[in-house]
């Protein structure tokens, strides 16, 4: 397609920032960029008709992190670690709903849940002991509200509960207040709004073949005729990271979902992890959004592909049977299945950093891009020149 000269003087004129990738990430530094630089000229490409990774894909979990997740995040990788990402989930989640009406995302904040059974790989014997122990550590980096003069706890035990919640072979329930659930296509949708009335221009079906940095930024190449300049380059694409940047650690991770028909009388209202957060559910209204089980195919589920699987529908039928719909209950049918790609690595924790002179990425969300966005955008800016 040949350019215009309008077009020439417009969408493919020079740029001080373009960004790869119009997911959560891209989005909230555009807007970090443009709120803190009102001129800078800022142009989004994405590759699809919309966003092509997880952000409008996911299960619509604002995720805080469950008591099983917490504990494993630290022999993986340290405390520190663990609370520095669960800082920034904590101080995401308060930015978008400082940002956003809660309304507009359709974010309620019910709280989530952490289911354990009795024989499974966390020991529910020391459940009080993670408790005590994530309680301990984690308020005072969190700065969360204080009651007569103490921390309200972040996380409790409300085994309790399980009846009236109606889980089948369920031995112990924790419960954080924290977490929350949203409509991620609406908040998708508001920061697309947001960053178009300050000027930044999306360009959709706009994908990125190559690019190379020299001395006075760098020239990209994409599916459209015109070569693109700017003087900064942001990669935000995620679980598609490795496609651009092969050295970098991100690898693929499907992550499939699916919703039923309405439940008449539907238990529970928020957000639910089980087995390390593997299997996560959530009402959508009277609705069961359920997703996860990749563990049970790790290997095929390393994979860019949008399809879902036989193998992995299969056992979320299961799961929602013979686990979360009180026994006796009658199968509902799913009304849509679907997926989208996560990015992982050997890490939970998100790679920030200056990969080239004036090539610069924010990728490798580990699953928990919702909730961290908005504080990897203000550390990617804080990297970038003004």
């Amino acid at each position: 397609m040949a350019i215009s000269a309008w077009e020439q003087s417009t969408y493919f004129a020079p740029k001080d920032v373009v960004i790869i990738g119009c997911g959560f990430v891209g989005l909230w530094t555009a807007l970090e960029l443009i709120n803190k630089y009102p001129k800078m000229q800022i142009t989004i490409l994405e590759r699809g008709v919309i966003p092509s990774g997880a952000s409008t894909r996911n299960a619509g979990f604002s995720c805080f992190g469950s008591v099983s997740e917490l504990m494993y995040d630290i022999a993986l990788m340290g405390e520190a670690n663990m609370l520095e990402t669960v800082k920034m989930r904590y101080d995401g989640l308060q930015k978008i709903q400082r940002t956003f009406d809660k309304k507009v995302i359709d974010y309620d904040q019910f709280g989530g849940y952490e289911l354990f059974e009795k024989n499974g790989p966390y020991d529910i014997q020391q459940l009080d002991k993670d408790i005590a122990y994530l309680n301990k550590i984690l308020a005072p980096v969190l700065k969360t509200p204080k009651k007569n003069g103490k921390y309200v706890p972040i996380y409790s035990n409300e085994s309790k509960k399980i009846k009236q919640l109606g889980f089948q072979a369920i031995e112990a329930l924790a419960f954080s207040p924290l977490e929350g659930q949203l409509n991620s296509a609406k908040l998708v949708l508001a920061l697309q709004q947001a960053v178009q009335s300050k000027g930044v221009h999306i360009l959709f079906n706009t994908e990125v073949k190559k690019f190379k940095s020299h001395k006075k930024g760098v020239t990209i190449h994409t599916n459209l005729e015109a070569p693109l300049e700017t003087k900064q380059l942001l990669i935000c694409t995620n679980g598609f990271a490795k496609q651009l940047m092969p050295g970098l650690d991100v690898v693929p991770a499907r992550g499939q979902v699916f919703i039923t028909e309405p439940i008449p009388n539907l238990k529970f209202k928020g957000t639910f992890h089980f087995d390390e957060g593997f299997y996560y559910f959530r009402n959508v209204g009277n609705r069961l959004l359920l997703g996860g089980a990749r563990n049970k195919d790790f290997k095929n589920e390393k994979t860019y592909s949008l399809d879902t699987s036989p193998i992995i529908q299969k056992t979320l039928e299961e799961f929602m049977m013979k686990r979360i719909l009180p026994k006796g209950s009658k199968k509902p049918k799913i009304e849509l299945r679907w997926s989208g790609t996560m990015g992982m690595g050997k890490i939970k924790k998100p790679i920030i950093e200056e990969v080239q002179p004036n090539i610069f990425c924010a990728v490798r969300m580990s699953g928990m891009g919702v909730a961290i966005a908005p504080i990897v955008a203000e550390r990617v800016v804080k990297l970038m020149k003004g």
